[in-house]
């Protein structure tokens, strides 16, 4: 496949992403997607479904090869997939982050940054009690 159609079929998982529609997602995949490929601005797929809690996306990307700990680095769209969905309390996406393998440990800028676990607790749109007690059961080391 040439770089042209994989960067439509790339709009295509995007756009998807954004209006929560599963079907076209899965077609883009089908079709043969990158479920990694990143955006003209450096945002993965898997950060997009998963800031949006759009957590049958996010498995559609996982099962499709997208590894969930890769960092995305859109403007704007910073950090770990795991870290996103934790930040909007988005229980379910990082559920499913976390049964595809998701370190609940790993902080962001490539090691350097917060831990999700931080982002549940004193984040933006935060506290989110119900994702902390699902990082907790999930091995959080610590929370700074």
């Amino acid at each position: 496949m040439n770089h042209r159609q994989q960067k439509k079929l790339s709009r295509r998982l995007f756009q998807a992403i954004w209006s929560s529609d599963t079907g076209a997602a899965k077609a883009a995949l089908r079709a043969g997607a990158a479920p990694e490929r990143r955006n003209d601005v450096g945002t993965t797929p898997l950060y997009e479904a998963s800031v949006s809690g759009r957590a049958e996306i996010a498995t559609l990307l996982l099962v499709a090869g997208a590894a969930p700990d890769t960092e995305s680095a859109g403007l704007g769209a910073e950090g770990t997939p795991l870290c996103a969905a934790a930040c909007w309390g988005h229980t379910a996406t990082v559920r499913t982050l976390l049964a595809h393998g998701a370190n609940p440990n790993l902080r962001e800028e490539h090691g350097t940054g917060r831990p999700p676990i931080a982002w549940t607790h004193d984040g933006p749109h935060g506290p989110h009690h119900e994702t902390a007690a699902l990082l907790t059961a999930a091995g959080v080391i610590t929370a700074g």
